[in-house]
Formats: C-alpha cells, sequence, structure tokens
C-alpha cells in the first residue's frame, strides 16, 4: 500500500520524482484508466483522491493516483483529516498514493504524525526537494550534481561550478541547460566547463560582472550590464539573486581573512563555495576592502529587491538602489 509524500520548493526536481513514479509504475496501455491527476485545492478532488485510491488497478501494471498541492500535511480541514486516517489502512495493493506539495508537512498536525508514522515503518515513503538559499555556494554545485545524475548525464567538478555560478537556483532551467549541454558534448561524454562556457557563459559572466562593477566602485557600469541582462530577458529577481550570493562570498572570505583563517577549505566551506580553489581569486578580488563594503552592497541590494517586489520597474529599481545609494 504505498504512500508517497513528495514535498519541496524545487518544482522542476517534485515533478521529475512524480513522472519517474508514473513511468515506473503503470502501464502505457491502462493508463486513461490507471492515472489520475488531482488538484488539492478542490477539496472534492482531495477527497476522490483518498476514494480511489481504494479501488485496485484494471488490467496490467499498477494505479497512481496524484494529489498535487495536497492539503493532508498542510491546514488540512477536519473532514479531510477524517477521511483520511479511514483511509491509510484501506489503500489497495499496486496502488500508489502520491501526495504532493511544495510546502514542509506540518509536523504538529494529527494527518502528518499519521503519515510519518507509516514512513518510518516502511509502509509510505518521504522524498523532499529543497532548493538551496541563494547565497549557499556550496548547496547549488550540490543541485546541479544531483540534477545532472537524475538525468544520467555525466559532469567535470569545474562544469559543475560552472553551472552553479551561471544559473544558480533555477532548477528548471538547470534541466533544461544540462540537456542542451548534453547535445553538444555528444552522448556518452562528460559535461565540460568549456562547454558550458561556450553555450550559456555570456549572461553568467555579465552577472557577476555587475557585482564586479559595485565592487569597483562603478555603480554606472553595474546599471548598464545589468541593462544588458534585463534586455536579454533575465528575470530581475534573479540578477539580485546572483548578486547576493556573489557578495556574501566576498563577506565572508573578508570576515575569515580577518580574523586569521588561512585554510581556504575551511573558508570554502563557511562561505558555501564548492570549489575551494575559488578562495584565492576572490582574495585578489576583495584585497584591501574591509566588511563594511560588502555590507553596505547588501543593503543595497535588499533596497532594490524590496523595489521589484512592490512593482517597480526593473530598470529604475536597479538605477535608484545603486545610483542614488548615499
Amino acid at each position: 500500500m504505498p504512500i508517497h509524500l513528495i514535498w519541496g520548493d524545487d518544482e522542476a526536481a517534485r515533478s521529475r520524482a512524480v513522472e519517474a513514479l508514473v513511468n515506473s509504475q503503470v502501464d502505457p496501455s491502462w493508463q486513461s484508466i490507471n492515472l489520475s491527476r488531482l488538484d488539492g485545492n478542490d477539496a472534492n478532488q482531495a477527497a476522490q483522491a483518498l476514494e480511489e485510491a481504494r479501488t485496485a488497478p484494471f488490467g496490467a501494471g499498477d494505479r497512481v493516483i496524484v494529489l498535487q498541492r495536497s492539503p493532508f500535511c498542510n491546514q488540512c480541514p477536519a473532514d479531510l483529516a477524517e477521511q483520511l486516517e479511514a483511509t491509510l489502512n484501506l489503500v489497495a495493493e499496486q496502488c500508489h498514493l502520491v501526495l504532493v506539495n511544495a510546502a514542509k508537512p506540518d509536523g504538529r498536525l494529527k494527518t502528518t504524525k499519521a503519515l510519518q508514522k507509516l514512513v518510518k515503518s516502511g509502509e509510505a515513503k518521504e522524498r523532499s526537494f529543497q532548493l538551496p538559499a541563494v547565497w549557499d555556494g556550496s548547496g547549488q554545485v550540490d543541485l546541479v550534481q544531483r540534477t545532472a545524475q537524475e538525468l544520467g548525464l555525466k559532469l567535470q567538478p569545474d562544469a559543475a561550478q560552472a553551472l552553479s555560478d551561471a544559473i544558480g537556483s533555477d532548477s528548471a532551467r538547470l534541466a533544461s541547460e544540462l540537456e542542451k549541454l548534453s547535445l553538444y558534448v555528444g552522448a556518452g561524454q562528460a559535461i565540460t566547463a568549456q562547454a558550458v562556457e561556450a553555450l550559456i557563459g555570456s549572461q553568467a559572466t555579465n552577472a557577476l560582472q555587475v557585482g564586479d562593477a559595485l565592487l569597483a566602485g562603478a555603480p554606472a557600469e553595474a546599471v548598464a550590464l545589468v541593462d544588458v541582462l534585463l534586455a536579454a530577458n533575465e528575470p530581475a529577481l534573479r540578477i539580485v539573486a546572483t548578486l547576493c550570493g556573489q557578495i556574501r562570498g566576498w563577506l565572508w572570505v573578508s570576515l575569515l581573512d580577518q580574523q586569521g583563517e588561512n585554510d581556504v577549505n575551511a573558508i570554502a566551506k563557511a562561505a558555501g563555495i564548492g570549489n575551494p580553489k575559488r578562495i584565492y581569486v576572490m582574495r585578489k578580488q576583495i584585497r584591501g576592502r574591509k566588511p563594511e563594503r560588502f555590507l553596505a552592497l547588501l543593503r543595497q541590494l535588499l533596497q532594490v529587491e524590496a523595489s521589484l517586489k512592490r512593482g517597480a520597474d526593473p530598470g529604475d529599481a536597479f538605477r535608484d538602489g545603486f545610483l542614488l545609494a548615499p
């Protein structure tokens, strides 16, 4: 009676996990009968998912019921909670009830406790797919490597770092770019940093150059580079996220250098930087600059982010944040 809890803010990875389960369990010839895709935002569809989970599959293969935006571990209405508890021991053999939600299950709920009890006993499975924070460099490199592994692709370490710099935590774009890179290098070949630079390096370089310009005290140049990115349809909040990650890395290196830390591996770990060799480059970039400089840049970016979230024009938000800063 497999019940699957799939959650996390990485929508692309959640979708891949769901589709992999569907493809492995549902016979294509019987998919119209044995596969249901329902929306938990509709209480009737959530109840329907529980009802269908009690029904054995027809023909060959298993039955899979996918309930997106499942309410059962997040703000679950009392009547649905009762229906879930009544269903847990009645899920049919060869039937998979897949409960999907972006939010982490609320451990305080009775329904969550009941489901996680089944997870601990092996009667249910739980998988989480969470995106790393924009400043978590090592987490972003791990995301690149994990996504490549899920897609069955080989990736050189320097390529993972290059992709992380270029894309950050944009999981959907990452999967798309990895597939393009696989075609570029050829079937069975490892993706290299050179391939990343050839296909998608230009936008990544420009995004990082914005930070370099800010660091050099050239806000007008930074605005011009942002305008190029915006004209290329690069999302404004993604630019902010890339810059935050870049500047937070500089801040960490500056603080640890100030404290006398010389071990580049320790600095890279603390700063969330996947490749310790980057510390040598970053030290050269920030030489002679104090941590207060990076804190000031982060405050500027927070102002830009706030303006964007209030609906400001992206170009105006960056110009005001960079050029009017004290």
